[in-house]
Order: structure tokens, then C-alpha cells, then sequence
């Protein structure tokens, strides 16, 4: 049988006595495409903060592939293989697309952080970023400010960041939040595109239904800090308290 990528195992968050977070165990295969469900005040970005480093636990571990790194800070998580996307853009908006890509990779392969030197000294970091680029259909806009282009491309550029650090998981917060149906759907059929490739873990958190069940081979239900149900699509489409609570209409848009 195939090792967790991500093992979880009672992972706690208290703020005084209130506990964002209670509890929670989860295994993440290599590969797999994993959701995360619930209302706000669920407990889905306390979870995703600890697993990425910006909260330590109050109990409970976190072991990817095998280590240990609960508690560790975001900048050694992120250097052995996990990246997270926000749910507001996290690029540098005065930079073109490729140089916010190039900032990435330079970081990643330890080079000088002077932006203004990575094109000119660097034409390796040049060549990997046009390729990521091209792999997310965003060559056309290599050469334009990140600041002016669209929303939906502002957040397709934060993944090409995402994807610079060459993460073994990937930790995406509500990636299609404040799209329109077409950029929502280029966002979901990206994540499809590089789940198929097998290089590539997704944890997702997101509040549209159909992108959860068009994406996700399992779904994490969370309520008030703690796991409700976790299973396929089809089990969490089925069980009953979820189907009243959070799927609602949308379930019914969604049936054959």
C-alpha cells in the first residue's frame, strides 16, 4: 500500500479557550487531489496556517514524507516541498509575470534575491520560468506587469510562483474565489491538467461545489474546528448531515 505523503495526526489550535481547530487526523497520498469544505469559522485556514507553518499547534504532529515538521517555519516547510497560494493575490505587482516567477525560482535554487539582476544574469532561471509559463498558457503575457493584467491571470501567476518552488504538496486557498465562470473554469481545468501529470499533491480549500466535486478524489468536511466526514465525492455527496448543512441547492445544480 502507498505511504501518506502528509500524515496529520490530532491536530489541535486553541486561541485561550476557544479551539479553532480540534483534533483533526488525515492522511494525504501522493497525487491524490484532496478538498476541504465548510463554512467560515470551520477552522479550514487555521489548518491550512499550521500545516504551512505560520501556526504552531497546540497539539498534535504533522509528517511529510516521513519528518516531522510540526512547528517548523514556512520558509523550511516551503524548502522541503510544501507551497501555498492565498485566497488575495500574493504577487508583486509592479514586476512583470515572468520576473514574479523568476524572484521564485531564484529563492528556490539559492541564488542573489536582486531582482533586478535575475533576468539579465541568468538565463537558466529565464528559460525554467518560460517554461512554467507555457505550461500554465500564460506566455502571452510574460512581458506585462502583473499588476495590470486580469484577476483570473493574477491568480494563475501565483500558482506558476507556487509551482517555482517545485513543491511535492500544494496547499491552494479558495483559487477560484471572485472569478468569473470562464476564469473559474481555466483555474479548474489547470488543477486537473497537473494532478494528471502525477507530479503534483493538492490540498484545496474552496467554497464552489461544483469545482470541489469536478476536482477532488476525496473531500474533507470540517465543522467548528473538527472532521465531520471524509471520503469520496460521491460518500460526502451522500451523507445526509452534509447534503442539509452545506450543499444545499448547489448539490441539487449539480445531480445528473
Amino acid at each position: 500500500m502507498t505511504e501518506p505523503l502528509l500524515q496529520v495526526k490530532n491536530l489541535t489550535k486553541r486561541f485561550g479557550g476557544v479551539a479553532a481547530v480540534s483534533g483533526v487526523s488525515l492522511d494525504v497520498f501522493p497525487r491524490e487531489t484532496l478538498a476541504i469544505i465548510g463554512p467560515n469559522g470551520a477552522g479550514k485556514t487555521t489548518f491550512y496556517n499550521m500545516l504551512s507553518g505560520r501556526m504552531t499547534p497546540t497539539e498534535g504532529s504533522i509528517v511529510l514524507e516521513g519528518t516531522d515538521i510540526t512547528g517548523l517555519p514556512p520558509q523550511r516547510i516551503s524548502r522541503m516541498g510544501v507551497s501555498r497560494s492565498f485566497q488575495i493575490n500574493n504577487i508583486f505587482s509592479e514586476m512583470t509575470v515572468r520576473e514574479n516567477v523568476e524572484v521564485a525560482l531564484s529563492a528556490y535554487h539559492g541564488h542573489s534575491r536582486r531582482w533586478a539582476n535575475i533576468a539579465t544574469r541568468n538565463k537558466p532561471i529565464q528559460q525554467e520560468a518560460d517554461s512554467i509559463l507555457e505550461r500554465l498558457s500564460l506566455s502571452d503575457l510574460a512581458h506585462r506587469r502583473a499588476g495590470v493584467i486580469s484577476y483570473g491571470d493574477k491568480r494563475l501567476v501565483e500558482i506558476a510562483v507556487v509551482l517555482a518552488t517545485r513543491p511535492h504538496l500544494v496547499l491552494l486557498d479558495e483559487p477560484t474565489a471572485g472569478m468569473t465562470p470562464d476564469e473559474t473554469h481555466r483555474v479548474t481545468a489547470l488543477v486537473k491538467s497537473l494532478a494528471s501529470t502525477g507530479n503534483y499533491t493538492f490540498l484545496i480549500t474552496e467554497h464552489d461545489m461544483r469545482v470541489v466535486f469536478d476536482v477532488a478524489d476525496r473531500i474533507l468536511v470540517m465543522h467548528r474546528g473538527q472532521s465531520l466526514v471524509l471520503g469520496t465525492p460521491q460518500e460526502v455527496r451522500a451523507h445526509p448531515e452534509v447534503r442539509r448543512a452545506y450543499l444545499g441547492d448547489a448539490d441539487e445544480e449539480m445531480a445528473p
